[in-house]
């Protein structure tokens, strides 16, 4: 307990699931939590309640991480509202179009890619202006929530690949970038988690059956299993720990794309 005492953390599209599941948990082991949403305010209110409700220090902020202009805004409240920040997390994102490329509109394309891709370059630029600020590089944490089709491609989904992919190239430049000053970037790639950006699969008992038996863990995995991955890379645990993914899929991924 108490891992992150006396820490400030945000934690991106931290309403619901992944993001939700590492905000709770952070504020557990003692961060002040920063918790975002662009849609779902009741949701994220419900989030700071349940973390003031066990002793925790919260507030929640509206943003849109593919707009650069709310981003800065949104870094400027920030830095009114907490001064220095310890911990970001890049949670965000939004699916695919789950359209071919040949078929994929340049609208679909930009939607996705400016959530999943733009987003966490803004808030991470962003961020690391705090750091120069307060120059409080060393012991800062980077933490971007991708995905398994960081490195394994599925078709019909171009652009969340491409996305994730770069998200995992963007944390490893900024690794090699910040090393000298020991601030860490690492990667966290899910797979089949259980959280409403699937819900298409749990919601159909079929899909979800079939999905499951692929897994060579046979069940998909829960929003505090990423939790606390993200918990061992946001604390002095990971001190030495940058470049790094850490993909937690049940060993989904060793399959391949076609299993």
């Amino acid at each position: 307990m108490n891992r992150l005492k006396g820490k400030k953390a945000i934690v991106t599209g931290s309403s619901s699931g992944i993001g939700k599941a590492i905000a709770l948990l952070f504020a557990r082991e003692g961060a002040e939590v920063v918790v975002t949403f662009n849609s779902g305010e009741d949701r994220a209110k419900a989030v700071v309640e349940e973390i003031e409700k066990n002793g925790g220090k919260a507030k929640a902020y509206k943003v849109n991480v593919a707009d650069e202009n709310d981003i800065k805004q949104f870094f400027t409240n920030i830095v009114n509202d907490f001064g220095d920040i310890d911990i970001l997390v890049n949670n965000a994102g939004i699916n695919g179009s789950q359209t071919p490329v040949e078929d994929m509109t340049t609208e679909q394309w930009d939607k996705v890619v400016r959530v999943n891709l733009y987003g966490p370059f803004f808030c991470s630029r962003e961020f690391l202006q705090i750091k120069k600020k307060y120059g409080t590089y060393k012991g800062s944490r980077i933490i971007n929530v991708t995905s398994i089709h960081q490195y394994v491609n599925v078709r019909g989904n171009a652009n969340y690949n491409a996305a994730k992919s770069g998200m995992r190239n963007l944390a490893y430049t900024m690794a090699l970038e910040l090393a000298d000053r020991e601030l860490t970037v690492n990667n966290i790639a899910p797979g089949m988690i259980l959280t409403p950006i699937n819900e298409k699969v749990i919601n159909d008992p079929e899909k979800l059956k079939r999905a499951e038996n692929i897994i060579p863990f046979h069940r998909g995995g829960k929003p505090e299993e990423v939790a606390n991955v993200a918990l061992f890379l946001a604390s002095e645990d990971s001190s030495y720990v940058t470049g790094s993914t850490y993909t937690v899929d049940g060993a989904l991924s060793i399959l391949g794309p076609d299993a």
